[in-house]
């Protein structure tokens, strides 16, 4: 199931404790995934969303700060190397831009480095004479009108110009001209580009070579969204590769697909062909069709009786149960419309192979309409409350801040509460392809991922669902509501509750369900059957059984006479007997 780096990322996980809901477990790592800030790692849409990782393993690089990148390193190499900064240019493209390959191998053997890049030690002048002749049109010029590279070749500055124009409109290959001269290798550098090219060529030189500092360097990739001109600087073995770019999309940087976390880069892009690949056609057409007997064209049944007409030319008259001559068809098989025979064979289990591999492309097929429209409805989902967000931050937030008379400072919860919403979509989403590539026959992992999912599901509909709609009652209030804050209190509560139902369940799957043979996770499963699984309200015992918690009641109250709910850590306000989030006794 998972890649090779997933599989690095996930040992620096320690196993699940049986606090498993508390909120307290916790990964000893020193990667940026340590910590997995699901309020902050977020938004490939609104333009106000920025991401602020407490250790972000990546920066973000527009034109001018790739212009200064190359600067400062091709300042570097000139004053290392003693070289010029055109030649630094040139040794910088050939090793990728890698300053510490370029000093490896120039110290290591000087003299074969400047062969193979084509850097002459000393330039070779042109010959001392009145008119010289072009190596290309054969005419013979004034020595002021002719140029050469460092190797003295020379050329009249028409064919010069016809030369490089031809290689740059080839593409980036310009960035490594060499002399026209067949026999010569000689780099043709930066500076003869800007004396001899056109202004349009020019332009494209130089927007080919920053580009050849992002492309040709391993640590740096475009980001993937149409029509932006960000790069993404990346520190490489950091574990984490969920990028959000300074356009507010967010994408993987190892695969360049949408960020995809807590699954693996080969799951996705599996997933990804299945949903655009001709398979899916060709199986829907052996699960809702059959070939002709006769010429063996596919026939979707589209009317009640059995009695099947192929088209013309064929018109072929069959059976659409047997697929046998409807003209033997009579009293012996049953009836004209109740063929038995096709029935007996079902009953004795007697198939031939194209109706065992209907009835298989059928069953994949239905197995595969069950996780895409659950991925699919996610992501629409997912799409909607980008949507909410942007309109809760662009109009409602003023407007609730004038009608409940609180500056919008303190209501940051509600913003919070939309991106952790938008977050947990995108994860929920994922975690369908994911469910579609466990092996079947591994039930204990199988049965674990799906009450983990199940369980961030529910507290997800739960926070959606008030985000959504309790919060309407006060966006249409035409004063200050007296139960205001303790909306509040309840919307941050569950935003709370569902980042550690979704936190647990981000860590178990990049940690291969290992812990399903856990004593702990067993025990959460067989209470969660215990108490009804199923039901939303049930999961709020889902404690019961486990290990048990150390912090006393007196613990559970803070300064403001609240209890935190020991099942699913919701603060009460002090009067209540029984948790409003899990119907469970305090």
């Amino acid at each position: 199931m998972e890649s090779e780096d997933d599989t690095l990322d996930a040992n620096d996980a320690d196993s699940l404790d049986d606090d498993f809901y508390s909120g307290e477990t916790a990964m000893d790592s020193d990667d940026a995934d340590a910590d997995y800030e699901f309020l902050d790692n977020d938004s490939d849409d609104s333009d106000n969303l920025v991401s602020h990782r407490s250790q972000q393993n990546y920066t973000i690089l527009g034109k001018a700060d790739i212009h200064q990148s190359q600067e400062e390193n091709i300042t570097k190499i000139s004053t290392v190397l003693s070289i010029s900064r055109v030649a630094a240019g040139i040794l910088l493209r050939h090793y990728n831009w890698s300053v510490s390959k370029v000093n490896d191998e120039w110290f290591a053997d000087e003299e074969k480095v400047r062969r193979t890049v084509g850097l002459l030690e000393k330039p070779v002048p042109l010959p001392n004479a009145r008119e010289l002749t072009c190596g290309i049109c054969f005419e013979t010029y004034p020595c002021d009108r002719m140029n050469a590279s460092a190797c003295g070749h020379p050329f009249c500055a028409s064919c010069w110009q016809g030369y490089i124009s031809t290689a740059i409109n080839d593409g980036p290959g310009c960035l490594m001209l060499r002399c026209p001269d067949p026999s010569c290798g000689a780099a043709v550098g930066q500076d003869m580009i800007n004396v001899l090219a056109s202004d349009d060529d020019k332009e494209k030189y130089n927007r080919y070579f920053l580009r050849s500092f992002i492309e040709d360097n391993r640590k740096t990739k475009w980001c993937p969204a149409p029509g932006c001109d960000y790069a993404v600087d990346f520190i490489v073995g950091s574990g984490n590769y969920d990028v959000t770019c300074r356009c507010s999309y967010s994408f993987c940087w190892n695969c360049t697909e949408e960020a995809h976390r807590p699954v693996d880069c080969a799951t996705v892009a599996m997933w990804i062909l299945k949903n655009s690949a001709e398979s899916e056609n060709m199986n829907w057409i052996l699960a809702n069709s059959k070939p002709c007997p006769k010429c063996k064209r596919p026939i979707e049944k589209n009317q009640g009786c059995m009695h099947i007409t192929c088209t013309p030319p064929c018109k072929f008259e069959f059976c659409w149960l047997c697929l046998g001559a409807w003209s033997d068809h009579g009293e012996r098989t049953g009836g004209f419309y109740a063929c038995n025979r096709y029935e007996t064979a079902k009953q004795e289990g007697v198939f031939d192979e194209t109706e065992k591999r209907r009835e298989m492309a059928k069953n994949s097929l239905e197995r595969y309409t069950h996780y895409y429209e659950r991925w699919a409805t996610n992501q629409l989902s997912r799409q909607k409350a980008l949507a909410d967000l942007q309109q809760m931050q662009a109009v409602h937030l003023e407007k609730l801040s004038d009608n409940q008379c609180q500056p919008e400072s303190q209501l940051k919860f509600i913003t919070e509460a939309w991106l952790q919403i938008v977050e947990c979509r995108r994860v929920l989403k994922w975690t369908y392809a994911y469910g579609y590539y466990l092996p079947e026959h591994e039930h204990g992992k199988r049965q674990f991922f799906e009450y983990l999912q199940g369980e961030a599901e529910s507290g997800l509909e739960r926070l959606h669902q008030c985000a959504e709609k309790e919060l309407q009652v006060y966006l249409n209030a035409e004063g200050p509501s007296k139960d205001f804050n303790e909306f509040r209190t309840k919307l941050a509560g569950l935003t709370s509750v569902t980042r550690n139902y979704f936190e647990n369940l981000v860590r178990a799957l990049e940690n291969g369900l290992s812990d399903v043979y856990s004593h702990g996770a067993c025990s959460r499963m067989a209470s969660s059957k215990s108490l009804g699984g199923g039901s939303s309200k049930g999961r709020g015992s889902r404690g019961k059984g486990t290990a048990s918690r150390s912090s006393s009641a007196a613990r559970n109250i803070d300064d403001l006479g609240h209890w935190s709910c020991e099942y699913c850590t919701f603060a009460n306000v002090k009067s209540a007997t029984i948790c409003q989030m899990c119907q469970q006794h305090r």
